[in-house]
């Protein structure tokens, strides 16, 4: 553990912080917006008409999930590229990706003018906006991580994730605003593309500011040590070797987090709008109010983890994460919207707990030479079984059953295989990091001879 004397919270971290939000906002902003877009417009826009009311939202959701699929291999290449050259540079490759298919996104011909050639086209643009965001979580998060001191350091890399509710709250704000002030034709013809097309805007300016930040300190102690011996490897495939234990428990650990987040942000939106008949403008203006809460309490949990220790908060929020679609779902029965507001908001504030302190406990879990592919691996691979099948699972659950109930059951599994995570997993608050390398070099080198 460390005996370092506090660092003092300067101007230049402070400025390393805004550059990772800055572009998480814009990259979370467009992969949300598709996550909204799909559950509300994609499913009649993009694929043949159905008596189903749920085989186009299922059909969008597959296409929507083909990000997630493509997210392991975006961390995998940035990963790699970023141990050896830098998160910097790779930061901002990746917003430009992202934000050129959101807005090609919002150019394509619909279903009924070129057929089955739109939800081609669709899945196309779907895996490279899932591929560059795939890059860009690892590299946002570690840039703060390397750069913070040691005894707050869940609290600076939990301002990224702060912001990924940010760019959900604009993604369903702006959606809002157009859904509420066109007509359901207008909105589904042309409405819901300006949303994509705005996106060009906030792009260029998260890039900028991109660009004016520099690599952490150790990053370039790693490097410059690498360039000297040349006796170190990058690369997945090195920690998968070096670090087996790491990328399974980041896995567990992100487990009960992804599921319980899009069951609560994107099936939510299904069972408002399909079983309690809210209407979409309500729904939107309900999860905004929910997202700002998300937002607030996020930077609280990273805060309480540096205080307390990442394995009581994480643990916390896997546990009563796994009863909240328990009372959720019948509160959202109730077509109250303040009771539907709470039910959503408690849903976030257990996911906070987790999520606040995962980059954190996942940049201690790995050396700085591949600590970028140990935490995308841990972090994207995940997403596969986990984020992009949850709201296909639970709406061809809802679908079968016509309850929630075996939605809720789901949740709670995956909460205890998170629990299960929690308690493999090493306390490393305060943890020095440059502790992990030198343990690293050792093993190497023993490894050597």
């Amino acid at each position: 553990m460390s005996t370092d004397k506090p660092v003092p919270e300067t101007t230049a971290l402070r400025r390393v912080v805004a550059a990772s939000m800055a572009g998480t906002v814009v990259e979370w902003y467009e992969f949300f917006l598709y996550a909204s877009a799909a559950t509300l417009v994609f499913g009649t826009v993009f694929f043949p008409p159905s008596d189903n009311p749920y085989s186009g939202i299922i059909a969008a959701f597959l296409t929507y999930a083909v990000g997630f699929v493509a997210r392991p291999l975006g961390g995998i290449v940035f990963g790699h590229l970023g141990d050896k050259y830098g998160r910097k540079q790779l930061l901002q490759v990746s917003i430009l990706l992202i934000g050129a298919a959101t807005v090609l996104i919002g150019c394509l011909p619909t279903y009924q003018a070129v057929g089955l050639w739109a939800p081609a086209l669709l899945v196309l643009l779907r895996f490279v906006q899932g591929f560059a965001l795939g890059g860009e979580w690892g590299g946002a998060v570690l840039l703060v991580a390397e750069h913070s001191p040691n005894r707050t350091r869940a609290f600076w890399a939990s301002w990224p994730q702060a912001a990924v509710p940010v760019g959900n709250l604009l993604a369903t704000l702006v959606l809002f605003i157009l859904s509420s002030t066109l007509s359901p034709e207008a909105f589904l013809d042309w409405g819901w593309r300006v949303a994509f097309w705005l996106s060009a805007v906030i792009v260029l300016i998260g890039w900028y500011i991109r660009t004016k930040v520099s690599e952490a300190p150790i990053f370039l102690e790693m490097r410059a040590a690498h360039d000297s011996a040349k006796t170190a490897s990058f690369g997945p495939l090195e920690v998968i070797r070096r670090y087996p234990r790491g990328v399974l428990v980041a896995m567990g650990l992100r487990v009960a987090e992804n599921i319980l987040y899009y069951v609560v942000v994107t099936f939510s939106i299904v069972f408002l709008t399909q079983v309690v008949k809210e209407a979409t403008s309500a729904t939107l203006l309900i999860l905004v109010g929910a997202h700002i809460v998300h937002f607030l309490v996020i930077p609280l949990f990273g805060r309480l983890s540096d205080r307390v220790g990442r394995r009581p908060v994480y643990a916390a929020g896997a546990l009563l994460g796994g009863t909240w679609a328990f009372f959720a779902f019948p509160m959202m029965t109730t077509g109250n919207p303040i009771i539907i507001w709470a039910a959503i908001a408690v849903g976030l504030v257990f996911h906070a707990a987790m999520y606040a302190a995962q980059p954190a406990i996942m940049a201690e879990m790995f050396p700085t030479r591949m600590r970028y592919s140990g935490v995308s691996l841990g972090y994207q691979v995940t997403s596969i079984f986990a984020g992009s099948l949850a709201p296909i699972i639970a709406t061809n659950l809802l679908s079968a059953t016509g309850s929630s109930v075996p939605v809720a059951v789901y949740v709670a599994i995956a909460s205890a295989i998170t629990l299960v995570a929690v308690l493999l997993a090493r306390e490393t608050a305060g943890l020095e990091l440059r502790s992990i390398d030198t343990a690293d070099h050792v093993r190497t080198a023993a490894a050597a001879h």
